[in-house]
């Protein structure tokens, strides 16, 4: 008699892995402080979905955006004595959007998830974000903050008017659309392709994804706000990058149809 498949939960788990493999990708630029704890967590997490069956396999990558700390040789060394890491160096900072387009195209597994280094969330989460996106047949699991208070004022209210800006112009309908935490098929990239340099790249892969016909799927997690090191997110600069990307994808979604029907 065969053995019962492994539980995950109260589910079964399914007897073949769900996905091949999944790709975790962090873009840094000077996360020395944070690197070795972000790297640890995201093995945790894949490791826990190989026990459960929902994987093959994992790799996780660091996009080094030209770090002028040790952020670098810190990821080399970590890779060197671990197969499943590897390391992109930039020679010239890209920012969020040039670290993203990077991280995506180098990914090699059908499941790829896309977070920060200072861990906005618990990664104990991903398994059950994993599980969400087999089980309700998703293109991509997006996250939004229960509570987005503790990253101050002045943010909370640059997030609330950014997502709110976002579904008047492009009628997508996301809760915390900047939040560091994309959960996608790899297939989606068959015919998406990003353009933004800049922080409205989460946006942009939001927008273009579902104007595509590819579903999305969104759940709440515990926000935890950086304590170390410096977000520049919402500095005058990236702003004004944001509204001019804004602009041109607008034109840009004319000429957009979808590729399959939505279920």
């Amino acid at each position: 008699m065969s053995e019962p498949a492994a539980r995950n939960g109260d589910a079964l788990a399914p007897s073949t892995p769900a996905f091949d493999k999944l790709s975790i990708f962090y873009p840094m630029w000077n996360e020395e402080e944070y690197i070795e704890r972000a790297l640890a967590a995201g093995r945790r997490a894949s490791e826990h979905l190989l026990a459960d069956g929902e994987i093959g396999d994992y790799e996780l990558i660091v996009i080094d955006d030209a770090s002028t700390d040790a952020t670098g040789a810190i990821a080399d060394r970590i890779a060197a004595s671990d197969p499943r890491v590897t390391v992109v160096h930039h020679q010239k900072n890209r920012k969020l959007g040039g670290a993203m387009k990077t991280g995506f195209a180098t990914a090699s597994g059908d499941l790829i998830l896309y977070t920060d280094a200072d861990l906005p969330f618990d990664m104990s989460e991903l398994p059950r974000a994993v599980r969400l996106l087999r089980e309700y047949d998703a293109d991509i699991v997006s996250a939004y903050r229960f509570d987005r208070t503790g990253e101050g004022y002045l943010r909370t209210v640059y997030t609330f008017v950014y997502n709110l800006l976002i579904r008047s112009l492009f009628d997508v309908k996301a809760r915390d659309i900047n939040f560091a935490f994309k959960l996608c098929r790899a297939r989606i990239f068959d015919h998406l392709e990003l353009h933004s340099e800049g922080s409205f790249i989460d946006a942009e892969l939001v927008i273009r994804s579902t104007r595509l016909g590819y579903e999305m799927l969104q759940f709440g997690v515990d926000y935890f706000p950086r304590t170390r090191g410096e977000s520049t997110l919402s500095s005058p600069g990236v702003i004004v990058t944001i509204l001019r990307e804004m602009w041109e994808l607008r034109g840009d979604l004319e000429g957009i149809e979808p590729v399959v029907e939505r279920r």
